[in-house]
Formats: structure tokens, C-alpha cells, sequence
């Protein structure tokens, strides 16, 4: 039976439930209003923006599917960048919510740029015939219809997939089925070597954040796990001493007689306030007792047992702090044109270092009280948080920009009934995109949150600053070289070379993640085909 009856009162006790939507109903509405608030006040707001004379159903339809794209953006991107951090007990799910909140949507108002291209010559050269632009409109729409929905299905199965290559796919699906169907494009449209370098990127882009990760993390375990684990051992055994020590000496007391005891006593309580001053003399030591326990505690202190987290994490710390501003300099701040200059950036560079070296150092002495894991679990905890915040703004200033592009270019087409090589991105396209993608994340992004922070391999901080820290690392690495990777495949990558080396990477769940990569561009492409036909139809 499902229901067990009260004795006394003979009613029928039914088990408890969440209620309504669960025990996170009220996040739930919350979210849920502040989007449908976004909504309405962007489709207002939208109104004015436009030409008077555009089709107010064609401008709303379009503000569905750009909200819409960056919902599934923060559902899958977002909440790739931060499984690793939810994955190792550093943040909760609501507390990921509100760093991802606070630094996406300001790297993204901040340093989004007041200009986005509108892909008119990127991957599918639109120059290449007469385009209409409500054509261009229809092509835009049925890129953000495809990658939206592609992302909803891949993030629902918890597969983290490439944004960029998604939206890529939408345009190309689009454009060639438009070219075809009114006869002035074909196959020569795509630049094919730009397809590619995409799929060059399948490989090249888990490769080097694996190899990257591998090698960190490996060098991380041996001189600050592993070494930590040793001296946790010598402290278990110094623990086991001076429990042995309290009794036998407590035996040995007992067998004292009562003029014996009382002299052991007074010698004891002697040693107890010497032994409290903080440089005592071993000598002024009466008692056999303190002087054991003197010994154990200079072995202790031989041990050492936080010099790992004293040396070598403060080090560590600086190096990831120059790797991240290094990525906020070149990459997550490039669109305010700061033009500090190769000396000016070295210096920044190197205040960012010397400050967190500091920081970290003097954090890492206030915690040698602390259990030594219990040490290690706040000292990775708080750089990999800053690491996420980092990435989070520089994401939220760059590939935000996958919906923010087509989005915007669809705008400007509607505003002055042109086709731009660049649109403006008002204020207000980035504070609503920025909504839906934190929407996104709360939705929908528990699943793919869930593979990447516990599905692929457990997480510890430490390993989890270890694949964000490789991730940003290989990430600068392509942009300097020009090298052709997606954020998304260096991070997951990074995941696995961490659980390489510590031989418990899950390569089954890895095998439908490659194969949904492969498919992402050919899918998105199909639903922008069918997508561009039906808007055609519908709007003329």
C-alpha cells in the first residue's frame, strides 16, 4: 500500500511532498517574472528602437528566438563554465547563480561593445549575391531558431556543446537552402575551410586543454596532494602518540602511592603553566609526561605539515592570477580599447601577481590550525571561485556576442532597412540577453552542470581550479596563436585530463559528448533550412 494509516486517529498519512514546483518554487517564480518582465519591457522598448513602418509580429517573433537562443546559451555555456565549481562543493547551484548573474551580464554591459558584426562575410559569404534585407532577416532568425534548439536538446541530455559552432551551423543551413531555393547561391557560399578548422577544432581543442590540465594537475597532486596526504599520516600518528602517552602515564599515575601522586600532581600542574608560555625552556620541565609531550610537539613541528599550502599554493595562486588577467586584458576587456601598452599590461600583470602571492600566503598561515584538508579545501575553494568569476565576465564579454550577434544585425535591419557590416548593440539588448541567460542557467542548466562537475569525474577544488585555470590558459594560448578551438571542448577536455590522472575519467559518457560535437553543426544547419523556408512563407 502507498499509505500507511495512523492507529489512533484511523486517517490515512499521506508521505510529504515539495508542493507546487517543488522546494524551489518561489526561485522558480522568480526567475520565471523576472523573465516574462524582460520580455515585455525589451518587446516595449523594442518599438521605439525600430522603424515605425517594420512588422511588429516579424520584430516580436525575433525577440523570442534572440531570448531564446540566450536562455539555452546560459543553460549550456554558462553552466559548462560553472559545473566544475558546483561539481566540487565550492559553490552551490544558487550561489553559482548569483556569481554567473553578477559577472556575465557585466562583462557583458561592461564589455560587450557598443558594435557587433553581423556576420555579413564570416563563415557564408553574403556578399557573394544580392541579398535582400529582409532575406538576411530570415537567415539570422533561422540561425538563432536552429542553435537554439539544438542547444535546448543537448543541454536537456547534459552534452556541453559549442555555442559558436551552433549558431555557424544555423547560418550556413540558412543561407545555403536560401541561395538554393532562389537560385543566387550555392555551395561556393560557405567557406569551406572555415568548416574546417571547426571540425580541426574537435580534436585540437579537448587535446590541449587535456594535455595542459594533465600536466598541472599531475604536478598539483605530486607536490601538494600527495605530499599533503603524507604529512596527514604523520599527524594521525603523532595524534595516536599523545593518546598513548595520556594512557600510560595515567596507568603509571595510578599505581603511585596517594603522597607520590600528590607530588606528581603539583610537578604537573607546574608544567602546564610553563609549557603555555610561548618560548618556555624544556629543562624547567618536571614531570615525564610534559616531557614526552614536548617531544611529540617538536617532532610536529619538524613535520611541518602545511609547508605544501605555505610555498607552493601562493605560487600557484599568482601564476593563475596572471593567467587571468591576462585573459581579461587581452580578451574579456579588448572592446573598451584600453591601449595600455605591452609595459603597461606587464605591470598590471605583475601587481595582480604580487597581490594575490600575498593574499593566498598569508591566508594559508592564518589556516595552520585548521586539519591540513580542511586547509587545502578553503585555499582551492577560493581560487577556483575567482577563476570562475574571471571566466564568467570574460565569457559574458565575448561569446555572449553568439546571441547577441544575429540578434543585433536583425535589429539594425529593421531600424534602417539595410544590411551593416556592423550593428550597434544598445544597453538594453545586452541587460535582457544577460537575463535570459542567467534564466538559463537556473532552468536548465542543472544537467549539463551535472556532467561536467561530477558526470566525467569527481571533483575536488583543486581539481576543479585546475581545469578552469588549463581551460583559461589554452584559451589565451589560441587566441595569440590563431589556433582554431571552442572554449567549451578546451574546458572538457581539461576534465578529463584531470580524471586521466587520477585514472578515473568516464570515457563512456565521453562517447556521446564527441558525437553530439560532430553533429552540432549539421543539425543546427538542418533546423535553419527548414526554419528560413518557413519564415519565408509566413512573412513573404
Amino acid at each position: 500500500m502507498s499509505e500507511s494509516v495512523d492507529q489512533k486517529s484511523g486517517t490515512s498519512a499521506k508521505p510529504k511532498t515539495s508542493g507546487f514546483l517543488g522546494p524551489d518554487r518561489w526561485w522558480h517564480i522568480a526567475f520565471g517574472a523576472l523573465m516574462a518582465i524582460a520580455l515585455v519591457s525589451f518587446t516595449l522598448w523594442s518599438f521605439g528602437y525600430v522603424d515605425p513602418s517594420a512588422n511588429r509580429i516579424l520584430l516580436i517573433t525575433t525577440i523570442l528566438f534572440g531570448l531564446f537562443m540566450a536562455f539555452n546559451i546560459g543553460g549550456n555555456d554558462v553552466a559548462n563554465s560553472f559545473g566544475t565549481s558546483v561539481g566540487a562543493g565550492t559553490l552551490s547551484m544558487k550561489q553559482a547563480l548569483v556569481v554567473a548573474a553578477i559577472f556575465e551580464v557585466s562583462g557583458a554591459v561592461l564589455a560587450g561593445g557598443e558594435v557587433t558584426e553581423t556576420v555579413r562575410s564570416g563563415i557564408v559569404d553574403l556578399n557573394a549575391f544580392d541579398l535582400a534585407p529582409m532575406d538576411f532577416v530570415f537567415i539570422m532568425m533561422s540561425a538563432l531558431l536552429g542553435a537554439a534548439l539544438w542547444l535546448l536538446v543537448a543541454t536537456r541530455m547534459g552534452w556541453p556543446v559549442s555555442t559558436t559552432h551552433s549558431i555557424v551551423g544555423g547560418i550556413v543551413g540558412a543561407s545555403l537552402t536560401l541561395g538554393f531555393v532562389t537560385g543566387t547561391g550555392g555551395w561556393s557560399m560557405v567557406q569551406w575551410s572555415e568548416i574546417g578548422k571547426i571540425v580541426m577544432s574537435w580534436v585540437l581543442s579537448p587535446l590541449l586543454g587535456g594535455v595542459v590540465a594533465w600536466l598541472l594537475f599531475g604536478q598539483i597532486k605530486k607536490h601538494i596532494l600527495v605530499f599533503n596526504d603524507r604529512m596527514d599520516e604523520k599527524l594521525r600518528e603523532l595524534k595516536r602518540e599523545r593518546a598513548e602517552l595520556r594512557t600510560t602515564h595515567k596507568q603509571a599515575f595510578e599505581r603511585l602511592d596517594e603522597l607520590q601522586q600528590i607530588s606528581y600532581t603539583n610537578a604537573m600542574a607546574r608544567d602546564a603553566e610553563v609549557y603555555l608560555r610561548d618560548n618556555y625552556d624544556p629543562q624547567e620541565l618536571e614531570s615525564d609526561y610534559y616531557r614526552d609531550l614536548h617531544q611529540i610537539e617538536e617532532r610536529a613541528k619538524e613535520i611541518n605539515a602545511h609547508r605544501a599550502l605555505e610555498t607552493w599554493v601562493p605560487l600557484l595562486a599568482a601564476f593563475g592570477a596572471v593567467v587571468i588577467g591576462s585573459m581579461l586584458l587581452f580578451k574579456g576587456l579588448k572592446n573598451l580599447h584600453l591601449d595600455l601598452g605591452s609595459v603597461g599590461n606587464f605591470l598590471i600583470l605583475g601587481m595582480i601577481a604580487a597581490s594575490v602571492w600575498m593574499a593566498v600566503f598569508i591566508f594559508a598561515r592564518t589556516l595552520k590550525k585548521q586539519a591540513l584538508s580542511r586547509s587545502t579545501f578553503l585555499l582551492f575553494s577560493w581560487m577556483q571561485v575567482f577563476t570562475a568569476s574571471a571566466f564568467a565576465f570574460s565569457h559574458g564579454s565575448n561569446d555572449i556576442a553568439n546571441a547577441i550577434g544575429p540578434f543585433a544585425a536583425i535589429l539594425d535591419v529593421l531600424k534602417t532597412n539595410s544590411i551593416n557590416d556592423e550593428a550597434g548593440v544598445p544597453a538594453a539588448v545586452m541587460v535582457t540577453a544577460g537575463v535570459a541567460l542567467i534564466a538559463g542557467l537556473w532552468f536548465i542548466g542543472r544537467f549539463v552542470i551535472k556532467t561536467v562537475g561530477s558526470g566525467l569525474t569527481e571533483m575536488h577544488p583543486a581539481s576543479g581550479f585546475t581545469a578552469e585555470l588549463s581551460a583559461a590558459g589554452v584559451v589565451m594560448l589560441a587566441s595569440v596563436l590563431g589556433l582554431p578551438v571552442s572554449s567549451t571542448h578546451i574546458l572538457i577536455g581539461a576534465v578529463l585530463g584531470v580524471g586521466i590522472v587520477n585514472r578515473a575519467a568516464n570515457w563512456n559518457l565521453m562517447k556521446p559528448i564527441a558525437l553530439a560535437w560532430v553533429i552540432t553543426v549539421p543539425a543546427a544547419a538542418a533546423i535553419g533550412a527548414v526554419g528560413v523556408l518557413t519564415l519565408r512563407a509566413v512573412f513573404g
